[in-house]
């Protein structure tokens, strides 16, 4: 069976795509190793994340944390444009150090299990100017091009924060596709590396094995087994990062043999967990 797909590489702290597609285009659910921040500007567009939907208004701020399985439905003809922007995980990382935390929204919306800001009031012209700036920034090649970039890619997570905790934005409630599949979703997220199996899911969530292992797939478009082997090895991505040896990390994160660990973790990132300690000294 296909385990989920990691899309979109990023070499640089964070790059900005503005997208616009005439026809209507059918999107499989996803993952990405970086953050990611999509700000609808036109579309009529459902947003499927982590077993949660989300109707989106143009104006929507999609908030996706690294490893968060998602997609959109696109439900007509209507031009979907967004401005996307990704973000590395080590890069925002430098900036979360007393009151200057530009990661609070992105960790706000895991706790808050909302992905999506929405004005309820006028939209902030500051974070509107923000915005605009930087998707014009993103084609600009003038000196000092890419300093500047960032400059204005930190005002905008400034003022992103600012309008949270002012209360200009709130997070919109999502509707679970499935309020079974979503209360799995929490369990599994909750309990990752622990042994987990399918029988110990029937049991917990009162479902046969049939239903549970047909109703995950049909709302997340992989088996229980992939969802589970994705998200560990992104935990195990990040504890190598943070400098846990690497045998340790493998049973931490619920592998039961290193060479399962090694092998799963090239086909997922294309490099061995050695390979990856290496690039980062």
């Amino acid at each position: 069976m296909s385990d989920y797909t990691k899309h979109g590489y990023l070499t640089s702290s964070f790059k900005i795509f503005h997208l616009k597609d005439q026809a209507r285009q059918d999107f499989s659910y996803h993952y990405h190793d970086f953050h990611k921040i999509l700000i609808l500007l036109s579309g009529d567009v459902t947003y499927c994340v982590e077993g949660r939907s989300y109707d989106l208004l143009p104006g929507d701020i999609v908030l996706l944390n690294a490893g968060e399985v998602h997609r959109p439905i696109i439900k007509s003809d209507a031009p979907y444009e967004r401005i996307i922007i990704y973000i590395s995980t080590s890069f925002l990382a430098d900036y979360q150090e007393g009151e200057t935390d530009l990661s609070l929204c992105l960790r706000q919306a895991a706790t808050e299990q909302s992905h999506v800001l929405r004005f309820h009031t006028a939209p902030s012209v500051r974070l509107t100017s923000a915005i605009h700036a930087l998707d014009l920034a993103s084609a600009d090649t003038d000196y000092a091009a890419a300093l500047y970039q960032k400059v204005l890619f930190l005002e905008f997570m400034i003022h992103l924060n600012r309008a949270s905790l002012s209360n200009r934005l709130d997070f919109i409630e999502s509707s679970p596709s499935d309020e079974k599949v979503a209360a799995i979703l929490s369990y599994l997220n909750e309990h990752l590396t622990e042994d987990i199996s399918i029988d110990r899911l029937s049991s917990r969530f009162f479902l046969s094995r049939y239903y549970l292992m047909h109703s995950f797939k049909e709302q997340t478009g992989y088996t229980v087994g992939n969802y589970l082997t994705t998200k560990r090895l992104i935990l195990a991505k990040k504890l190598i990062a943070e400098g846990l040896p690497i045998t340790e990390v493998c049973y931490s994160c619920g592998f039961k043999n290193y060479s399962t660990f090694s092998r799963a973790y090239k086909k997922s990132f294309g490099e061995s967990p050695r390979d990856y300690r290496q690039s980062l000294l």
